[in-house]
């Protein structure tokens, strides 16, 4: 029996452990949680398009046996208290998959775990939304995942593609694991945050104005300290982003968006923050996303969040 656990039981999450258990009965699925959140996993499920579903709640410290695979679905500020959780859950032979945005999380987890394949991975096109206990998603879109650098794919790559497979997620093989990360990156630092920022919907940058120069203008800078990292993006991927934004529907939000609705933290550390932090490593000027990670700081603040 293949043996799934699950860190993080928002809309990624929640979405992808439905899918699971819909199309793999046979599979153990464990959801890390503790305290009240635990409790209230235990006695009301999670809602997952008006389906309950009972998972298995471990909490962090309870003995388990190791999990085959590990799906890390936490936002990238609860990261550092995510990966202690996992202990017991890691095995040898485990995968773990972080479904985070960013660039930084599959090498946060690999220090913490060396021993085992934390391959860079990707959601790309799910369309989840939460609201307290219950998520709704119309297309799950897809995984992609692979090596760290080029090559055949490792034994690792190979046994997470199988699982997926297993379980009917779409999913692809990605022959450039880093570039493909750094191309969600991009995306994620210029309609993510700016969408935010505006509280606006997919519809206010399908057009040519305002808040698309502000997105594209974020993601410029993205481009410049990829660049320096030896990572190749460029325009194309801009105008390929903005063409993709036109196929969504116009009154959706960006998950940035709705916690910014919702008054909750935002994940400006890992998108601005980190650009900043890469521009004073490289030398090269930032002023857009300093300006972003500023803003977000203060409704932070604002918000009692900080």
């Amino acid at each position: 029996m293949t043996t799934v656990s699950i860190i993080g039981l928002g809309a990624i999450g929640a979405a992808h452990a439905a899918c699971i258990a819909d199309a793999s009965p046979g599979t153990a699925i464990r959801v890390i949680a503790e305290g009240d959140r635990a409790a209230r996993l235990r006695t009301n499920g999670v809602h997952v398009n008006d389906t309950c579903y009972d998972f298995e709640i471990t909490e962090p410290g309870q003995q388990v046996t190791p999990a085959d695979l590990i799906i890390v679905a936490v936002k990238h500020h609860d990261l550092d208290e995510a990966i202690g959780q996992l202990a017991g859950h890691v095995g040898p032979g485990t995968v773990i998959c972080s479904l985070l945005n960013g660039i930084t999380s599959e090498e946060e987890i690999s220090q913490a775990y060396p021993e085992v394949c934390v391959p860079p991975a990707v959601s790309v096109g799910i369309d989840a939304v939460r609201d307290g206990l219950e998520v709704r998603f119309t297309t799950i879109g897809r995984i992609e995942f692979g090596d760290a650098e080029p090559g055949e794919p490792s034994e690792g790559v190979q046994r997470l593609d199988a699982m997926l497979t297993d379980f009917g997620i779409p999913h692809l093989v990605s022959p450039d694991a880093k570039r493909m990360l750094w191309w969600k990156f991009l995306l994620n630092v210029g309609v993510n945050q700016t969408s935010a920022l505006l509280e606006a919907p997919y519809g206010l940058f399908q057009h040519e104005g305002a808040a698309r120069d502000l997105m594209i203008s974020a993601q410029q800078e993205v481009i410049d300290v990829a660049g320096a990292a030896g990572v190749n993006l460029g325009q194309a991927d801009i105008d390929q982003l903005v063409g993709i934004l036109g196929t969504l529907g116009p009154a959706g939000f960006t998950s940035m968006a709705q916690d910014a609705l919702a008054n909750r933290r935002t994940e400006v550390d890992q998108f601005a923050g980190t650009v900043v932090a890469l521009g004073e490593k490289y030398g090269i000027p930032t002023p857009v996303n300093r300006v972003l990670l500023q803003a977000f700081e203060a409704k932070h603040q604002l918000w009692g969040v900080a």
